[in-house]
């Protein structure tokens, strides 16, 4: 029953519903339409008034850019128009300047044409007058030479020997005068700034010998020295270059050799295997290396506590132990390091006394020997070694010319070198400072001798002083006062050209004129 109910009540309703359905959605959805529609359009509006916004602002933008452009375009233009015109003008120019060079150079060579000319005219008539003036040179030479009995040769010879006697009184004359003049002021001051430089410096000097004597407790140590057969005396002799010479001197070996390093490294050996007691050839070999490395060490150590003592630094480590190398040299007897340290310190208050710079000066007395460490096997002058060696580390100029000059190996080129020769003279000079063989000395003496008799006027020639002084008497008929003064020099620069001397040598050359009478 109730179904039945149901089933009209549903039909009914059905319709109804969807009746009720199609009117709100109509009514509504059309709402939502013109809704969306004015949206869309009020977007629309908007879009296109932004879009003529960007329209009107990107306008300006091309506008202004395209007005600084046209800015530029038109000064670019206009400064290229001036440069033209600046061009066109300069051109013209050169133009008319080249017209007037032109014009100009048309003029110069017709006026160098009639110069030509003339020139050509004026060399006729000089080689005319050039022919004249030798017929008229000969004609005289001729009767010239009748008058006189002489050739045109030997009067030549003669004018010319005349002129050249004459040129050398004048020359001496004027010599002497400059030198006479130059020595009043110099002299003095010379000698003032050297006594200064010797007073202020004391040395100790010790004369170095060729040999060292190692004392032993007794002869029996000799035995075990030699070793059997030899061996150990020709193994120590082998690994350290010295002779050893074992003879009947008691309680003393001796040790021979010229090179001191050597001879001190056989030294301190040969001390401490006696004092070891075990000497055979593989010790000897171990200690010599051992004392060898040693006094490297010690020739390390003496370079640069030298360098201290005088107020140096900055010097290369290789030249450092050269100059340790010179405690273990000599020259004529006298040790290299002591003589070299003089040499720095007279050049230093020298070069203090005349305003120059005494630390330069010191370093250039210090190295001015050091080319005498340098390997015998390399040949030359010890002056132009030395030079190779501190040019080689960088040493300052004015040092190394000081270096390879002090012997006048090559030209001095400032005053300190001066200093350094003077000073080498003069710490060679001082007495007991170095020794010399009888046998050279005397020769030295003879050829001194020999050197200054071999000039023209000379009669007798005396060395005293021992060496340091050589006297000549002179024929008075055949040197006067002038000549005697010009003699003495050359002399002197002979002797420093041809021979080799500790110090300086003093020439004096004696013109006596002796008259003589009789009373009868």
């Amino acid at each position: 029953m109730e179904l039945i109910i149901f089933i009209p009540i549903v039909v009914v309703l059905l319709p109804l519903a969807a009746w009720l359905g199609w009117f709100f959605n109509s009514k509504f959805g059309k709402n939502s339409i013109n809704a969306a529609a004015e949206k869309a359009e009020s977007i629309i509006q908007d879009g296109k008034k932004e879009a003529a916004n960007i329209k009107r602002e990107k306008l300006l933008e091309v506008k202004d850019e395209w007005y600084k452009k046209k800015i530029e375009f038109d000064t670019e233009v206009n400064q290229k128009k001036q440069k033209f015109s600046n061009l066109e003008k300069q051109l013209q120019q050169r133009e008319e300047s080249s017209e007037k060079k032109f014009e100009l150079v048309l003029q110069k060579e017709k006026e160098l044409r009639k110069l030509e000319k003339q020139v050509q005219d004026g060399k006729i008539s000089l080689d005319e007058k050039t022919i004249e003036i030798k017929k008229l040179e000969f004609e005289q030479n001729d009767k010239l030479e009748k008058i006189s009995g002489l050739t045109s040769e030997d009067a030549k010879k003669m004018l010319i020997e005349n002129m050249v006697n004459q040129a050398k009184v004048d020359a001496a004359s004027t010599i002497k005068e400059v030198h006479d003049r130059a020595k009043v002021d110099a002299k003095k001051e010379a000698q003032k700034i050297i006594v200064q430089a010797i007073q202020r410096t004391a040395a100790d000097y010790s004369i170095e010998t060729t040999v060292s004597v190692v004392q032993i407790q007794n002869d029996e140590m000799k035995g075990r020295i030699i070793g059997k057969e030899g061996r150990n005396i020709r193994a120590f002799e082998s690994a350290t270059g010295v002779d050893v010479i074992v003879d009947d001197t008691p309680e003393a070996v001796i040790l021979s050799s010229f090179d001191q390093f050597r001879r001190e490294i056989a030294r301190l050996s040969l001390e401490r295997l006696i004092s070891d007691g075990r000497i055979h050839p593989a010790r000897i070999e171990e200690v010599v290396e051992k004392v060898t490395q040693e006094l490297e060490e010690e020739i390390l150590r003496e370079g640069e506590n030298t360098i201290l003592q005088l107020g140096l630094h900055n010097m290369h480590a290789e030249l450092v132990k050269h100059i340790g190398k010179m405690k273990y040299r000599s020259s004529y007897g006298q040790n290299l390091l002591q003589h070299s340290v003089e040499v720095a310190y007279l050049t230093g208050i020298m070069a203090s006394e005349l305003g120059l710079d005494p630390v330069l000066a010191k370093r250039a007395g210090l190295l001015h020997d050091v080319g005498k460490t340098v390997d015998k096997s390399i040949e030359g002058p010890h002056a132009l070694l030395g030079y190779d060696l501190t040019k080689k580390y960088k040493e300052h100029p004015i040092v190394v010319n000081a270096v390879g000059s002090h012997h006048e190996d090559i030209e001095m080129e400032h005053p300190i070198a001066a200093l350094v020769q003077s000073a080498d003279a003069i710490s060679g000079a001082r007495p007991g400072a170095r020794r010399e063989p009888l046998e050279s000395y005397v020769k030295r003496l003879e050829n001194l001798e020999l050197l200054a008799k071999s000039f023209e006027g000379v009669a007798k020639t005396y060395a005293i002083q021992a060496g340091r002084e050589i006297r000549v008497m002179v024929e008075n008929d055949k040197v006067d006062d002038v000549v005697a003064d010009r003699l003495a020099r050359e002399i002197a620069q002979k002797i420093e050209e041809e021979m080799d001397y500790p110090g300086q040598i003093k020439v004096v050359v004696i013109r006596e004129v002796r008259k003589i009478g009789y009373a009868k």
